[in-house]
């Protein structure tokens, strides 16, 4: 009898074993079922996902390209703007330097005259005289 209650114990336990390693094997085939799954439904989604991805970029790239000529435009402007007042700035220089010229001008011709160094408007003027005596000295000599 002994023998019959080890064969039976021994019976159970090989049965309970092959239930418990059957468990194992459904569990582990409902995990892979799962994960092939999330896979699929991944791969469906991905599709929706970029699009959506892609309209979000188009978004932020016109936000960004609105921000950019925004600023171009007011850079511009202000470019604009300095142009203008350099061009103002430009002819009041050069309105004042032609004062300063005129009086350098001018000083160097009395300091030069107080020396006794002939102007040009002297010489023109001498040359002028030079020209008229040699005039009528040809005159003369053509005369006799």
């Amino acid at each position: 009898m002994s023998k019959v209650i080890a064969k039976k114990k021994v019976e159970a336990a090989v049965e309970d074993k092959s239930s418990t390693l059957g468990d194992v094997k459904v569990y582990a085939r409902k995990i892979w079922l799962a994960g092939l799954g999330a896979y699929a439904k991944a791969g469906q989604e991905s599709g929706e996902y970029f699009k959506e991805l892609i309209k979000a970029g188009e978004g932020v790239e016109k936000t960004g390209k609105k921000l950019v000529d925004d600023q171009l435009e007011a850079a511009n402007t202000q470019i604009v703007q300095v142009k203008s007042s350099v061009v103002g700035v430009k002819s009041k220089v050069e309105v004042q330097l032609d004062k300063i010229e005129h009086a350098f001008d001018s000083r160097v011709a009395a300091a030069l005259n107080r020396i006794g160094i002939p102007s040009k408007q002297d010489v023109e003027v001498l040359s002028a005289k030079l020209d008229e005596l040699n005039a009528l000295l040809d005159h003369v000599a053509r005369t006799k």
